[in-house]
């Protein structure tokens, strides 16, 4: 037995849920990255995770500039002082740099972004200053170099921008082009396949009979993954017909590097999730301790990695983001940065679930003193997607026979732009 088949619980045993740490560790430990790369353009790189370090080939700026529109002149020379006079010989345009000597007490017109002459040090505001035809005289005297950007002061030659693993958003992607660098190595996009299971599902738009509902869950994780730069597999929706669903798992498998189900995992005579991930491949795990989520699957198939996420809309959105995000960015190579939780004032008083870790849904605001005050949502329905439309946090609320209490402090993640 492996070590981590040996800190799984029993499966005979009642309690025998794992923690939501437990299942992360587990499914982390049982996938890798992908190995490939591939060289993409600037117009491709969104959302795409780099396969290699990225450094700078040239100095940002690339030559010293100026930062203000106005004079450049020595001021560094002996003997200057607030009442110099200096002559006018030229100026310098973004793009159009002045080519010449500048000499003791002469000055050129220069504007902003445009290069520094190598006889200038310092640029004087045009505000601070008085002309009279060719004749410049300073109002008030700057400092020496002020008002100039240095080569290499923002980035220098050679510096690192992006390490390997990091998730290229549009900033970054200005960044590059701002250094001339014209595509980049990344990762390949990660195979996603998503159906969901269930006779009673219905596409958006069609009639419902009576017993009936709308799917929801493919719209939202297919959004999700698209977030993530992955590429998505939907296999549709599949009734509860075993066959049906045993050639919907081949496909999958064969379609893709990740199986993602919805229903099908939990105790009903219909839910088959268990019986064709045993065929098909083998069962890592089943049930982590928390609410909404607790039927929550996790194993291999023949040719790829697979979750089971509950039917729910709130446990889908739930599963998903806490326990197989983590899993996908692995994947992909990213280089994931730490949950951020913060601490908040409850509003009100809130009960435990005596046995798990709850995800509430709630509201973050500011208090009047500055405190930062958490109220969780009237409707904590697990299939109640209203709830989040309405909230901007999880409130993260420890198993516990003792109810929280209005202003007790309690952690609260707010929703990122995976989710929103």
């Amino acid at each position: 037995m492996s070590n981590q088949e040996e800190n799984l619980p029993s499966k005979k045993s009642a309690s025998s849920l794992l923690s939501l740490d437990q299942a992360r560790a587990h499914m982390l430990a049982a996938v890798v990255p992908v190995a490939d790369c591939e060289t993409l353009t600037l117009v491709d790189l969104p959302r795409r995770v780099l396969a290699t370090d990225i450094t700078s080939p040239i100095n940002a700026p690339p030559a010293n500039n100026s930062a203000m529109d106005g004079y450049a002149f020595k001021c560094s020379y002996p003997g200057n002082s607030a009442t110099d006079e200096y002559v006018l010989v030229g100026k310098a345009l973004a793009g159009e740099p002045y080519v010449g000597a500048v000499k003791t007490g002469q000055c050129i017109r220069i504007m902003t972004g445009a290069e520094l002459p190598e006889d200038c040090d310092t640029v004087v505001m045009q505000e601070n200053v008085k002309a009279d035809g060719e004749i410049i005289s300073l109002v008030k005297p700057p400092k020496s170099q002020a008002n100039v950007r240095y080569a290499g002061e923002d980035i220098a030659k050679g510096e690192t921008l992006f390490t390997a693993g990091h998730r290229l958003g549009p900033v970054d992607i200005g960044l590059l082009a701002t250094m001339g660098i014209a595509e980049a190595a990344v990762r390949p996009r990660l195979k996603v396949a998503v159906f969901a299971n269930g006779s009673e599902l219905r596409a958006p738009g069609e009639v419902l009979a009576a017993g009936e509902i709308y799917d929801s869950n493919r719209y939202f994780l297919g959004a999700m993954l698209d977030r993530l730069g992955c590429e998505l597999v939907d296999i549709g929706v599949i009734p509860d017909d075993l066959e049906q669903l045993r050639t919907a798992y081949k496909e999958a498998d064969a379609s893709a590097d990740v199986v993602i189900t919805c229903g099908g995992a939990s105790v009903g005579e219909a839910d088959y999730t268990r019986q064709l991930l045993s065929e098909q491949g083998d069962i890592g795990f089943w049930k982590v301790a928390i609410k909404p989520g607790k039927p929550f699957m996790f194993g291999k198939l023949s040719s790829s990695t697979f979750f089971g996420l509950p039917g729910n809309p709130m446990s889908a959105l739930v599963t998903f983001y806490q326990l197989v995000l983590p899993i996908l960015q692995k994947m992909q190579g990213v280089e994931a940065a730490p949950t951020l939780v913060l601490t908040a004032h409850a509003s009100c008083d809130i009960r435990r679930n005596r046995s798990r870790l709850e995800f509430l849904r709630g509201m973050l605001s500011t208090g009047n003193n500055g405190e930062l005050i958490v109220t969780p949502d009237k409707q904590q329905s697990s299939g109640a997607l209203s709830s989040f439309a309405r909230s901007n946090c999880f409130i993260l609320l420890d198993a516990g026979d003792h109810a929280l209490k209005t202003g007790d402090k309690v952690g609260v993640q707010l929703f990122d732009s995976i989710l929103r």
